[in-house]
């Protein structure tokens, strides 16, 4: 497999999980979906989502990890999670946005950022006081 196979490879199994979470993401307000089940989808798209990664990609090898395993480990157990007939209501509907165009939201992006910037500055406070003691 030649470098240009290995990266449509990537390329087409990141749009692939990325369709994926927006099913999530349907299936997450969806009534049928038990509370437990929208609250582990929620929690996978909104990490799947956001800018920030649990390990930073700038490590070699360990940057990549919740890229290529824990995505994708917690998307199947989200979907495991949801009733079948809910997830085949949301593949359609994640299908119909997609055939619209890219799928676009700056609201939950800027949202994410906040909530971001927001628990860093609590655990460096968190931090401060614990070590000025």
């Amino acid at each position: 497999m030649g470098l240009a196979a290995a990266f449509q490879f990537v390329k087409s199994n990141a749009k692939k999980l990325k369709f994926q979470a927006y099913v999530l993401y349907f299936a997450y307000r969806d009534p049928r979906v038990s509370w437990y089940a929208k609250l582990f989808a929620i929690c996978v798209v909104a990490y799947a989502f956001s800018p920030i990664d649990l390990i930073p990609d700038f490590i070699p090898v360990l940057g990549y990890v919740d890229d290529l395993i824990l995505v994708p480990l917690g998307i199947w157990l989200a979907l495991k999670l949801i009733p079948e007939e809910v997830v085949l209501d949301c593949r359609e509907r994640a299908q119909a946005l997609f055939d619209q165009g890219k799928p676009k939201n700056w609201v939950a992006g800027a949202l994410f950022i906040a909530v971001w910037i927001l628990l860093g500055a609590w655990v460096s406070w968190a931090l401060y006081k614990w070590l000025s003691m």
